[in-house]
């Protein structure tokens, strides 16, 4: 039996349009805490208290209570636990995490109108993902075939590559059948009904890049009892990802005959805006008890993803063959609203107490079409984007709102010292039975490059850290540990465990974590 291997061609050269998938838009939709050394080392629980550069983005009120100009710059070491080195990606990486300023200026006995820039890491995407099992009855490239022959899309011969008829062949299906599934007979004929059995998977993935956030805020208050603030923020994306997925394949009668590994690139870049409002107020006037509000639009991302994936084929003695597929296409993505609530108050000169929850509904992502543009009265080209129907109901199915808890304190033993906790609980994004659907017709399927997935559960966040206060200048110091655990999917199944061997492709899921540790250091002047 002879594979026919043909040369490198483009996936889909005739294609304008796209959008992204699921799995891929969650990545970018989510953020960390991160932020100065105080905000971090009270878990983020300030968007009542304020007073805070990092008050920015999530409370854009909390700039209000500034009562003297000051300028800040973070920065510190980030690493993971429990992973093994891939791709030469280093589990520990030093990280740029905050620089920005606030100008107070006094416009009465009680009130100011404060001015402030930000700029913070918003996502830290370095992660090692790594996952083993064993598989029986099922591989990668089975599904492949099974889509076929179930009738989920057509193979034809275009003259130079076999390429499909509709959306729901990706670029895995691409390379499977022309680097390994097209097999030709002793006169020359092809067959689709080929396909190769595996005893187990081995994945590996590192992540690097950041979303940085460039926010700039207008606020004040007024008689030092309300609050209110506006920030404009512009994101900017910057995601690079490293896979290999390997499996040890077998012959009809379960004899070993080698393996085949996909090694996967993907960049995704680009930028996008969004409006954050807030308000914080003290109910009783001698009180210090305070409750803030906020609301966040979506983050229009007008982004550009690339990959380039290649299958290595050593599934006959003797051979090594191999297939690529290279893509690159525009999409748009609109996040959900974001509200919050949040509580704080302060006891003496001694002790500051924050709790606050934000809600935003993940399901109601929006992936967006590019799907036309012209230019305007001035000569200035705009684009315009319709949603993609079919991928935004399979990611309200996936996807559900995820609740916020941030807790935090802090105790000054004297003026000098603070001393600080905080925790964080972040509900699931994904639902429990979410999978990545192959039938979802949207070229966000189309454009796919990978079969994994991976349903993380809740994030749970326990922080710390120390202040010290020297005429004009503070330095503060905050450790984060964070961990969240998931199901670790190769691929989507077919069929159930009941249906005939050759009608069903079941995977093995298997169970990874994500451990990280943060350690920030924060550098202050006032003025």
């Amino acid at each position: 039996m002879r594979r026919n291997i043909l040369p490198i061609l483009g996936l889909f050269l005739a294609a304008t349009v796209s959008a992204q998938e699921t799995y891929e838009n969650a990545r970018i939709a989510t953020e960390d805490l991160n932020g100065t050394a105080r905000y971090v080392g009270m878990g983020g629980a300030m968007d009542a208290l304020g007073a805070d550069l990092s008050t920015i983005g999530s409370n854009p009120a909390g700039i209000g209570l500034f009562r003297h100009s000051q300028a800040k710059v973070s920065f510190g070491f980030v690493s993971q636990s429990g992973a093994s080195g891939f791709a030469n990606a280093d589990k520990t990486n030093l990280s740029f995490d905050q620089a920005g300023f606030v100008y107070a200026h006094r416009s009465g006995r009680k009130s100011f109108i404060n001015f402030a820039f930000n700029y913070h890491k918003s996502t830290n995407f370095n992660q090692i993902l790594s996952a083993s099992n064993g598989l029986t009855g099922a591989s990668q490239n089975k599904l492949s075939h099974l889509k076929r022959a179930s009738g989920l899309f057509r193979v034809e011969y275009g003259g130079e590559d076999y390429v499909g008829n509709n959306n729901m062949f990706n670029s895995i299906d691409y390379i499977y059948y022309n680097g390994l599934l097209v097999s030709h007979d002793a006169e020359g004929g092809a067959t689709l009904d080929s396909y190769y059995e595996a005893t187990g998977y081995m994945f590996n993935r590192a992540n690097g890049g950041y979303i940085g956030e460039y926010d700039f805020n207008i606020s004040g208050n007024i008689n030092d009892r309300l609050y209110l603030g506006l920030t404009v923020g512009i994101h900017d994306v910057n995601y690079n990802g490293y896979g290999e997925y390997a499996e040890n394949l077998v012959a009809p009668d379960g004899t070993p005959i080698g393996g085949v590994t996909i090694a996967d690139d993907r960049i995704i870049s680009g930028t996008g805006f969004n409006v954050k409002m807030g308000v914080i107020f003290r109910p009783v006037e001698n009180s210090p008890f305070r409750v803030g509000l906020s609301v966040s639009t979506p983050t229009w991302y007008d982004l550009t993803t690339s990959n380039y994936t290649t299958l290595f084929n050593d599934a006959e003695p003797g051979e090594w063959d191999s297939y690529t597929s290279k893509e690159s296409y525009d999409f748009k993505l609109y996040t959900p609203w974001k509200f919050g609530l949040s509580l704080g108050t302060t006891i003496g000169n001694k002790f500051a107490i924050g709790a606050s929850y934000d809600y935003a509904d993940y399901g109601n992502l929006d992936s967006r079409i590019n799907d036309g543009g012209g230019y305007d009265y001035y000569g200035g080209y705009y684009e315009t984007s319709s949603s993609d129907r079919a991928m935004n109901e399979h990611t309200e199915r996936t996807l559900k709102g995820v609740s916020t808890v941030k807790v935090g304190m802090e105790y000054k033993p004297d003026a000098a010292l603070a001393l600080r906790l905080g925790y964080n609980y972040v509900s699931p994004i994904y639902n429990k039975n979410g999978f990545k659907d192959f039938t979802v017709d949207s070229p966000g399927t189309y454009y796919s490059s990978s079969t994994d997935y991976t349903n993380w559960k809740s994030t749970n966040r326990i922080t710390c850290g120390v202040g010290y206060t020297v005429n004009k200048f503070s330095i503060d110091l905050a450790y984060q540990y964070s961990v969240q655990n998931g199901d670790f999917h190769p691929f989507t199944d077919f069929g159930t465990p009941g249906s005939p061997v050759a009608e069903r492709n079941i995977g093995t899921v298997s169970d990874v974590d994500f451990k990280r540790h943060q350690l920030l250091l924060t550098l202050g002047y006032a003025f």
